[in-house]
């Protein structure tokens, strides 16, 4: 399967089902009231963390999500059908943003982690809704609100207790077969790991999560080679093992190199647990470098080993030593926590609390309304019903949008659109 650590999808809620316009016909009540039932509430959009999936790769060729519409309220007072949810699935460590804003919105870490992208729209009143002392027989219904809809990036962050890191062909995948069930792609050239690879270490009880992380080069902190795609999934990691090429000439170069690259990259890197690996000490001559690199890691108090993946020697230390340390350190925090979901009640508009609205003249002489609770207000409004106008005359009035039209310079004829309605301009045509 191929590893693909980034993604961008587009969501799209359910639109609420609308409010039915009925009166009740029993026998011997001819003029039975209205009994039009509310629009079903629209689908949501589910992103949902899952243990198993390591990559966002599905996402390369399905990149549209459309949860589903409600259905429309009916007589007899019945509701329509709720639009069905639509889950999204992804591994855990998937951070969720808005695309084109780096507000992280959602930071699913655990396996049953859920944030609701988008929400599905809310159902259309019936006219049942609408009857008053003065008005019993409401001729008009609201339509459903439309779904949410938004573009959304995915980012991935590898989620594993251990983080093998070296520079190329170090030897960190022979390290990860040798000490694990994985059986990661291994040869003898620089770049054989150009994405990261998942093993799992069973000691007593417990079991460790190593990442085997594509190799590092010099300056990739600031993105150069796999850069910036490798140190992300390094931030989720408990702790480090730092994996040392015995045979290069220059180990002790080599290691401060790796630690440079973790301190310039920042999130705390270059101050993680970690453990000092000299890999490949079965090489004739590395034995001067070894004692070298165990000299430097005590200098900095770190625990140093010498190692043989190839042939297994001191591995079985190694393994010892990497489960003490994963006992000792706590798992890494969340860059955020996962925003809980909060259902706000609807705001009517009142002369009390109102908001003024604000008129807006276009290149083209046409004037635009904008007010947020007014425009929600109009785009339920279903204007094939036979007093919808008259509902829509007193949400204007409501609001003195009329005197704010003619303040902004509006004449009789001249176009207006509050959000998609558009209508002439006829001064003192609300009563």
């Amino acid at each position: 399967m191929k590893f693909t650590d980034t993604a961008e999808i587009y969501v799209k809620a359910g639109r609420g089902g609308n409010g039915a316009l009925s009166f009740r016909r029993e026998k011997f009540v001819p003029k039975g009231g209205p009994d039009g039932g509310d629009g079903g509430k629209g689908g949501d959009v589910i992103i949902e963390a899952e243990g198993g999936i390591v990559t966002l790769a599905d996402f390369e060729y399905d990149k549209r999500f459309q949860a589903g519409h409600a259905g429309h309220g009916g007589g007899a007072m019945r509701s329509g059908k709720d639009g069905e949810d639509l889950v999204i699935r992804v591994p855990c460590g998937t951070l969720i943003r808005e695309s084109g804003n780096p507000e992280i919105l959602a930071d699913l870490t655990e396996p049953g982690q859920r944030y609701t992208a988008a929400h599905g729209g809310k159902g259309g009143r019936g006219n049942s809704h609408f009857a008053t002392s003065s008005r019993r027989a409401p001729k008009f219904a609201e339509k459903g609100d439309p779904g949410e809809e938004k573009s959304l990036s995915l980012e991935l962050k590898l989620i594993a207790d251990v983080g093998l890191a070296g520079f190329p062909n170090a030897g960190k995948s022979s390290i990860l077969t040798a000490i694990s069930g994985a059986k990661p792609k291994v040869a003898g050239y620089p770049f054989t790991t150009l994405s990261p690879n998942l093993g799992v270490l069973a000691v007593d009880d417990a079991q460790v999560v190593i990442a085997d992380l594509p190799g590092l080069i010099e300056g990739a902190h600031e993105g150069k080679g796999l850069g910036l795609q490798f140190l992300r999934h390094v931030e989720r990691t408990r702790i480090l093992v730092h994996v040392i090429d015995l045979s290069q000439p220059d180990p002790i170069g080599t290691f401060h190199a790796l630690i440079h690259e973790f301190k310039e990259y920042g999130a705390g890197l270059d101050s993680r647990p970690c453990i000092v690996v000299g890999n490949k000490i079965d090489i004739d001559g590395t034995a001067e470098n070894s004692q070298l690199l165990q000299d430097e890691a005590e200098k900095l108090s770190l625990p140093y080993m010498a190692v043989s993946a190839i042939f297994g020697t001191n591995i079985n230390e190694l393994i010892r030593a990497i489960a003490d340390l994963v006992r000792k350190t706590p798992a890494a925090t969340p860059t955020t926590d996962t925003p809980q979901i909060i259902e706000l009640p609807s705001r009517k508009i009142s002369r009390k609390t109102r908001e003024p609205v604000r008129i807006i003249r276009q290149s083209d002489g046409s004037f635009r309304v904008e007010h947020e609770n007014f425009e929600k207000s109009v785009v339920r409004i279903n204007f094939e019903h036979e007093d919808a106008l008259q509902k829509f005359a007193r949400l204007l009035k409501a609001l003195s949008v009329e005197e704010a039209l003619e303040a902004a310079g509006a004449r009789e004829g001249d176009k207006v659109y509050i959000g998609e309605v558009e209508f002439d301009f006829e001064p003192d045509s609300v009563t």
